[in-house]
Protein backbone atom coordinates (compact mmCIF):
# COMPACT_ATOMS: atom_id res chain seq x y z
CA UNK A 1 0.00 0.00 0.00
CA UNK A 2 1.30 3.36 -0.81
CA UNK A 3 1.64 6.01 2.04
CA UNK A 4 -0.60 8.52 1.88
CA UNK A 5 1.88 11.21 0.92
CA UNK A 6 2.63 9.65 -2.56
CA UNK A 7 1.46 10.32 -5.56
CA UNK A 8 -2.77 9.87 -5.89
CA UNK A 9 -4.87 9.84 -8.77
CA UNK A 10 -7.90 10.13 -7.13
CA UNK A 11 -9.89 10.85 -4.03
CA UNK A 12 -13.28 9.23 -3.19
CA UNK A 13 -15.86 9.88 -0.53
CA UNK A 14 -19.64 8.63 -0.15
CA UNK A 15 -22.40 11.30 0.06
CA UNK A 16 -24.70 11.69 3.43
CA UNK A 17 -27.99 11.14 4.07
CA UNK A 18 -28.69 9.43 7.32
CA UNK A 19 -31.07 11.28 9.14
CA UNK A 20 -30.50 9.51 12.16
CA UNK A 21 -26.82 10.09 12.39
CA UNK A 22 -26.90 14.14 10.56
CA UNK A 23 -29.24 16.77 11.24
CA UNK A 24 -32.02 18.52 9.36
CA UNK A 25 -31.91 15.72 7.06
CA UNK A 26 -28.09 15.75 6.45
CA UNK A 27 -28.49 19.22 4.56
CA UNK A 28 -25.50 20.89 6.61
CA UNK A 29 -23.48 17.91 6.12
CA UNK A 30 -24.01 17.66 2.49
CA UNK A 31 -23.10 21.67 2.37
CA UNK A 32 -19.90 20.57 4.25
CA UNK A 33 -19.04 17.34 2.15
CA UNK A 34 -19.34 19.58 -1.07
CA UNK A 35 -17.22 21.61 0.47
CA UNK A 36 -13.96 19.16 1.27
CA UNK A 37 -14.66 17.78 -2.13
CA UNK A 38 -14.03 20.97 -3.69
CA UNK A 39 -10.89 21.87 -1.27
CA UNK A 40 -9.68 18.16 -2.70
CA UNK A 41 -10.75 19.00 -6.47
CA UNK A 42 -8.02 21.67 -6.33
CA UNK A 43 -4.85 19.14 -6.16
CA UNK A 44 -6.58 15.66 -7.56
CA UNK A 45 -9.60 14.11 -9.13
CA UNK A 46 -12.76 13.47 -6.76
CA UNK A 47 -15.19 10.84 -6.94
CA UNK A 48 -18.39 10.86 -4.97
CA UNK A 49 -20.79 7.95 -4.49
CA UNK A 50 -24.14 8.51 -3.52
CA UNK A 51 -27.56 6.48 -2.85
CA UNK A 52 -29.34 6.11 -6.74
CA UNK A 53 -32.25 8.40 -4.52
CA UNK A 54 -29.98 11.33 -3.63
CA UNK A 55 -28.11 10.76 -6.95
CA UNK A 56 -29.77 14.06 -8.83
CA UNK A 57 -29.30 16.11 -5.54
CA UNK A 58 -26.31 15.67 -4.96
CA UNK A 59 -25.00 16.06 -8.65
CA UNK A 60 -26.43 19.62 -8.63
CA UNK A 61 -24.54 20.31 -5.23
CA UNK A 62 -21.34 19.43 -6.61
CA UNK A 63 -19.25 21.17 -9.88
CA UNK A 64 -19.10 18.92 -13.30
CA UNK A 65 -15.56 18.28 -12.29
CA UNK A 66 -16.51 15.90 -9.69
CA UNK A 67 -17.41 12.73 -10.99
CA UNK A 68 -20.88 11.83 -8.98
CA UNK A 69 -21.75 7.63 -9.40
CA UNK A 70 -24.85 5.71 -8.23
CA UNK A 71 -23.93 3.05 -5.80
CA UNK A 72 -26.28 1.74 -2.55
CA UNK A 73 -24.24 2.81 0.96
CA UNK A 74 -25.54 2.58 5.06
CA UNK A 75 -23.96 5.77 5.51
CA UNK A 76 -20.81 7.91 4.35
CA UNK A 77 -17.49 6.99 6.00
CA UNK A 78 -15.50 6.09 2.33
CA UNK A 79 -12.18 5.70 4.41
CA UNK A 80 -13.98 2.72 6.14
CA UNK A 81 -15.30 1.32 3.60
CA UNK A 82 -14.49 2.09 0.01
CA UNK A 83 -11.71 -0.57 -0.71
CA UNK A 84 -7.84 0.27 0.29
CA UNK A 85 -5.79 0.94 -2.55
CA UNK A 86 -2.66 -0.66 -3.31
CA UNK A 87 0.29 -1.03 -6.00
CA UNK A 88 0.87 -4.79 -7.09
CA UNK A 89 4.34 -6.04 -8.13
CA UNK A 90 4.08 -4.72 -11.80
CA UNK A 91 3.02 -1.27 -10.98
CA UNK A 92 -1.19 -2.17 -11.22
CA UNK A 93 -4.38 -0.59 -9.35
CA UNK A 94 -5.37 -3.82 -6.63
CA UNK A 95 -7.19 -3.28 -3.76
CA UNK A 96 -8.38 -4.49 -0.08
CA UNK A 97 -11.95 -5.46 0.34
CA UNK A 98 -11.87 -5.47 4.22
CA UNK A 99 -14.96 -7.06 6.03
CA UNK A 100 -17.47 -4.00 7.83
CA UNK A 101 -19.37 -4.77 10.32
CA UNK A 102 -19.74 -0.98 11.27
CA UNK A 103 -16.99 -0.66 14.07
CA UNK A 104 -18.22 -3.56 15.70
CA UNK A 105 -21.15 -5.59 14.60
CA UNK A 106 -23.89 -6.76 17.25
CA UNK A 107 -20.99 -6.00 20.07
CA UNK A 108 -20.76 -2.30 19.62
CA UNK A 109 -21.46 -1.31 16.16
CA UNK A 110 -22.65 2.50 15.64
CA UNK A 111 -25.33 1.13 13.08
CA UNK A 112 -27.60 -1.64 11.17
CA UNK A 113 -27.74 -2.59 8.70
CA UNK A 114 -24.14 -2.27 7.06
CA UNK A 115 -24.43 -4.73 4.48
CA UNK A 116 -24.05 -2.08 1.95
CA UNK A 117 -21.32 -0.54 3.33
CA UNK A 118 -19.93 -4.04 2.96
CA UNK A 119 -20.41 -4.53 -0.18
CA UNK A 120 -18.92 -0.74 -1.72
CA UNK A 121 -15.87 -2.07 -1.82
CA UNK A 122 -16.78 -4.87 -4.38
CA UNK A 123 -19.18 -3.00 -6.16
CA UNK A 124 -16.24 0.33 -6.61
CA UNK A 125 -13.65 -2.43 -7.75
CA UNK A 126 -16.16 -3.70 -10.47
CA UNK A 127 -16.75 -0.35 -11.63
CA UNK A 128 -12.99 0.57 -12.15
CA UNK A 129 -12.73 -3.12 -12.96
CA UNK A 130 -9.82 -3.48 -10.80
CA UNK A 131 -9.00 -6.98 -8.74
CA UNK A 132 -9.23 -7.25 -5.12
CA UNK A 133 -8.40 -9.36 -2.46
CA UNK A 134 -11.31 -10.02 0.19
CA UNK A 135 -10.71 -10.51 4.22
CA UNK A 136 -13.88 -12.59 4.87
CA UNK A 137 -12.25 -13.92 7.85
CA UNK A 138 -10.63 -10.11 9.03
CA UNK A 139 -12.57 -6.99 10.04
CA UNK A 140 -10.66 -3.82 9.26
CA UNK A 141 -11.30 -0.20 8.24
CA UNK A 142 -9.11 2.38 6.52
CA UNK A 143 -9.01 4.28 9.18
CA UNK A 144 -7.69 2.04 11.54
CA UNK A 145 -4.36 2.36 10.48
CA UNK A 146 -1.68 4.43 9.00
CA UNK A 147 1.37 3.13 6.46
CA UNK A 148 4.84 5.01 5.50
CA UNK A 149 4.97 2.81 1.98
CA UNK A 150 8.28 1.82 3.05
CA UNK A 151 7.40 -1.36 5.03
CA UNK A 152 5.34 0.48 8.24
CA UNK A 153 2.45 0.03 9.83
CA UNK A 154 1.34 2.13 12.53
CA UNK A 155 -2.28 1.21 14.47
CA UNK A 156 -4.08 0.81 18.09
CA UNK A 157 -4.34 -1.94 20.08
CA UNK A 158 -8.16 0.02 21.45
CA UNK A 159 -9.06 -0.68 17.54
CA UNK A 160 -7.79 -3.68 16.26
CA UNK A 161 -7.98 -5.84 19.76
CA UNK A 162 -11.91 -4.51 20.33
CA UNK A 163 -13.83 -7.47 21.13
CA UNK A 164 -16.37 -6.43 18.03
CA UNK A 165 -13.33 -6.68 15.53
CA UNK A 166 -11.86 -10.24 15.26
CA UNK A 167 -12.26 -11.39 18.82
CA UNK A 168 -10.77 -14.81 17.34
CA UNK A 169 -7.43 -13.80 16.83
CA UNK A 170 -4.74 -12.49 19.00
CA UNK A 171 -2.37 -9.89 18.36
CA UNK A 172 0.55 -11.59 16.69
CA UNK A 173 -2.40 -13.51 14.33
CA UNK A 174 -3.48 -9.57 13.13
CA UNK A 175 -0.17 -8.48 12.65
CA UNK A 176 0.57 -11.30 10.07
CA UNK A 177 -3.05 -9.88 7.90
CA UNK A 178 -1.79 -6.58 7.81
CA UNK A 179 1.94 -8.23 7.00
CA UNK A 180 0.08 -9.76 4.73
CA UNK A 181 -2.36 -7.58 2.65
CA UNK A 182 -0.64 -4.51 2.96
CA UNK A 183 2.97 -6.06 2.32
CA UNK A 184 4.16 -4.65 5.29
CA UNK A 185 7.55 -5.95 7.48
CA UNK A 186 6.71 -3.95 11.25
CA UNK A 187 3.44 -2.77 12.56
CA UNK A 188 3.55 -0.10 15.61
CA UNK A 189 1.00 -0.43 18.01
CA UNK A 190 -0.09 2.57 20.06
CA UNK A 191 -2.28 1.40 22.89
CA UNK A 192 -4.98 4.49 22.52
CA UNK A 193 -7.08 6.60 20.31
CA UNK A 194 -8.91 9.34 21.40
CA UNK A 195 -12.67 7.38 20.25
CA UNK A 196 -13.60 4.91 22.45
CA UNK A 197 -16.88 5.10 21.69
CA UNK A 198 -17.17 5.72 18.02
CA UNK A 199 -14.26 4.08 15.78
CA UNK A 200 -13.14 2.27 19.08
CA UNK A 201 -9.82 4.27 18.90
CA UNK A 202 -9.17 4.89 14.93
CA UNK A 203 -5.00 5.74 14.28
CA UNK A 204 -6.40 8.35 12.09
CA UNK A 205 -7.75 10.76 14.85
CA UNK A 206 -4.66 10.91 16.79
CA UNK A 207 -1.48 9.84 14.65
CA UNK A 208 -0.19 10.39 10.97
CA UNK A 209 2.96 10.15 8.88
CA UNK A 210 4.33 12.50 7.30
CA UNK A 211 7.10 11.35 5.30
CA UNK A 212 9.10 7.62 6.01
CA UNK A 213 10.29 8.07 9.96
CA UNK A 214 8.06 11.06 10.39
CA UNK A 215 5.08 11.49 12.59
CA UNK A 216 2.44 14.01 13.70
CA UNK A 217 0.92 13.50 16.47
CA UNK A 218 -1.98 15.14 18.23
CA UNK A 219 -0.99 16.79 21.71
CA UNK A 220 -2.26 19.02 24.48
CA UNK A 221 -0.64 19.75 27.54
CA UNK A 222 -3.80 20.45 29.47
CA UNK A 223 -4.70 17.68 31.54
CA UNK A 224 -8.43 19.04 31.84
CA UNK A 225 -8.95 18.09 28.13
CA UNK A 226 -10.81 15.02 27.15
CA UNK A 227 -7.77 13.97 24.81
CA UNK A 228 -4.70 14.61 27.40
CA UNK A 229 -4.32 11.08 28.25
CA UNK A 230 -4.45 9.18 25.14
CA UNK A 231 -2.11 11.97 23.19
CA UNK A 232 0.68 12.05 25.98
CA UNK A 233 0.50 8.55 26.23
CA UNK A 234 1.15 8.29 22.44
CA UNK A 235 3.50 10.83 21.92
CA UNK A 236 5.61 9.01 24.68
CA UNK A 237 5.10 5.66 23.12
CA UNK A 238 5.61 7.17 19.46
CA UNK A 239 8.71 9.03 20.05
CA UNK A 240 10.21 5.41 21.45
CA UNK A 241 9.61 3.76 18.43
CA UNK A 242 11.60 2.55 15.07
CA UNK A 243 10.09 1.79 12.03
CA UNK A 244 10.53 -0.86 9.53
CA UNK A 245 13.91 0.74 8.30
CA UNK A 246 15.19 0.72 11.63
CA UNK A 247 14.86 4.84 12.05
CA UNK A 248 13.79 6.21 15.58
CA UNK A 249 10.79 8.22 14.68
CA UNK A 250 10.22 11.87 14.90
CA UNK A 251 7.45 13.37 16.25
CA UNK A 252 5.88 16.14 15.70
CA UNK A 253 2.99 17.60 17.68
CA UNK A 254 -0.07 18.89 16.67
CA UNK A 255 -2.63 21.02 19.14
CA UNK A 256 -5.90 19.84 20.12
CA UNK A 257 -8.51 22.55 20.13
CA UNK A 258 -8.81 24.72 22.96
CA UNK A 259 -12.20 24.14 23.67
CA UNK A 260 -13.84 21.06 22.99
CA UNK A 261 -15.68 20.10 20.49
CA UNK A 262 -20.11 19.61 21.60
CA UNK A 263 -23.26 18.50 20.13
CA UNK A 264 -25.04 22.04 19.79
CA UNK A 265 -28.50 22.30 21.56
CA UNK A 266 -30.83 21.00 19.92
CA UNK A 267 -29.40 18.74 17.88
CA UNK A 268 -32.37 17.26 16.07
CA UNK A 269 -31.66 13.98 14.30
CA UNK A 270 -34.05 11.45 14.08
CA UNK A 271 -32.97 8.89 16.42
CA UNK A 272 -33.67 5.82 15.93
CA UNK A 273 -32.79 2.08 17.30
CA UNK A 274 -30.43 1.92 14.29
CA UNK A 275 -27.78 4.23 14.97
CA UNK A 276 -26.11 5.33 17.99
CA UNK A 277 -27.68 7.78 20.11
CA UNK A 278 -26.29 11.18 19.33
CA UNK A 279 -27.46 13.89 22.69
CA UNK A 280 -26.69 17.85 22.90
CA UNK A 281 -23.43 18.19 25.19
CA UNK A 282 -21.92 15.01 23.53
CA UNK A 283 -18.15 15.53 23.19
CA UNK A 284 -16.97 15.73 19.68
CA UNK A 285 -13.94 13.78 18.39
CA UNK A 286 -12.44 16.92 16.63
CA UNK A 287 -8.77 16.13 16.03
CA UNK A 288 -7.06 18.15 13.49
CA UNK A 289 -5.32 15.35 12.93
CA UNK A 290 -8.03 13.97 10.51
CA UNK A 291 -6.47 15.41 7.61
CA UNK A 292 -5.91 14.55 4.42
CA UNK A 293 -2.62 14.42 2.64
CA UNK A 294 -3.25 15.39 -1.02
CA UNK A 295 -0.46 15.45 -3.47
CA UNK A 296 0.67 19.00 -3.01
CA UNK A 297 -2.05 19.45 0.09
CA UNK A 298 -3.12 18.74 3.01
CA UNK A 299 -6.86 19.62 3.64
CA UNK A 300 -7.17 20.09 7.67
CA UNK A 301 -10.53 19.98 9.60
CA UNK A 302 -11.19 24.10 11.41
CA UNK A 303 -13.51 24.41 13.93
CA UNK A 304 -14.15 27.94 14.88
CA UNK A 305 -11.55 27.57 17.34
CA UNK A 306 -8.88 29.65 18.49
CA UNK A 307 -6.32 27.49 17.57
CA UNK A 308 -7.53 26.80 13.71
CA UNK A 309 -4.83 28.99 12.93
CA UNK A 310 -2.00 27.33 15.07
CA UNK A 311 -2.97 23.66 13.82
CA UNK A 312 -2.29 25.09 10.22
CA UNK A 313 1.07 26.96 11.08
CA UNK A 314 2.12 23.51 12.95
CA UNK A 315 1.10 21.48 9.95
CA UNK A 316 3.12 23.74 7.37
CA UNK A 317 6.08 23.22 9.86
CA UNK A 318 5.33 19.30 9.10
CA UNK A 319 4.60 19.66 5.52
CA UNK A 320 6.63 22.52 4.06
CA UNK A 321 6.20 21.75 0.96
CA UNK A 322 2.32 21.40 0.74
CA UNK A 323 -0.07 24.09 1.14
CA UNK A 324 -2.42 23.72 4.21
CA UNK A 325 -5.75 23.99 3.52
CA UNK A 326 -8.34 24.39 6.26
CA UNK A 327 -12.21 23.72 5.77
CA UNK A 328 -14.61 24.02 8.31
CA UNK A 329 -16.18 20.74 9.51
CA UNK A 330 -17.97 21.15 12.38
CA UNK A 331 -20.95 19.45 10.71
CA UNK A 332 -18.97 16.19 9.65
CA UNK A 333 -17.84 15.82 13.40
CA UNK A 334 -21.19 15.74 14.80
CA UNK A 335 -22.08 12.92 12.62
CA UNK A 336 -18.75 11.27 14.24
CA UNK A 337 -16.03 12.05 12.25
CA UNK A 338 -13.78 14.49 9.66
CA UNK A 339 -11.98 14.90 6.65
CA UNK A 340 -9.86 11.52 6.56
CA UNK A 341 -12.95 9.47 7.79
CA UNK A 342 -15.04 10.66 4.83
CA UNK A 343 -11.90 10.30 2.15
CA UNK A 344 -10.22 7.39 0.77
CA UNK A 345 -7.17 7.87 -1.73
CA UNK A 346 -6.48 6.12 -4.98
CA UNK A 347 -2.87 5.80 -5.54
CA UNK A 348 -1.43 6.88 -9.49
CA UNK A 349 -0.46 3.59 -11.20
CA UNK A 350 3.10 3.12 -12.52
CA UNK A 351 0.93 1.25 -15.46
CA UNK A 352 -1.87 0.73 -16.62
CA UNK A 353 -4.08 -2.27 -15.75
CA UNK A 354 -4.29 -5.59 -18.09
CA UNK A 355 -6.31 -7.42 -15.65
Amino acid sequence: MPAEFEPIEKIWMVWPYRADNWRQQAIPAQKSYADVALAISGFCEVGVLVNPDDYQSCRDSLPANIDVIAMPSNDAWARDTVPTFLINDKGELRACDWTFNAWGGDYDGLYSPWDDDDKLAERLCDHLDIKRYRTDDFVMEGGAFHVDGEGTVLTTRMCLLSPGRNPHLTEAQIEDKLKAYLNVQKVLWIDDGIDPDETTGHIDDIACFARPGEVVCLFTDDPKHPFYEPTQKAYEQLSNMTDAKGRRLKVHKLCCTKNSVTLPEHYDIEQSDDAKTRLTGDVCIASYANFLICNDAIIVPQYDDINDALAIEQLEKAFPQHQVVGVQTKEIVFGGGNIHCITQQQPKPLIKSSN
